[in-house]
């Protein structure tokens, strides 16, 4: 029988996105945005929106 273990571990101690993100400020901007054509054609598929979305949003201030 397979036993089934989890381990938890605080945010504090885990530091990978730390790393990604020191990872991706390294790499210069044309890598990057290639890496972000690469994973909308994941997701969208040939079809892909050429765009993204553009989102406003107004907040009144009282």
């Amino acid at each position: 029988m397979i036993q089934k273990v989890v381990n938890k571990k605080g945010l504090e101690s885990h530091n990978e996105i730390r790393q990604n993100r020191l990872y991706w400020l390294s790499r210069p901007a044309e890598e990057r945005i290639a890496a972000v054509e690469f994973y909308r054609k994941q997701v969208y598929g040939n079809n892909y929106p050429q765009r993204l979305q553009r989102v406003a949003r107004v907040i009144k201030l009282s």
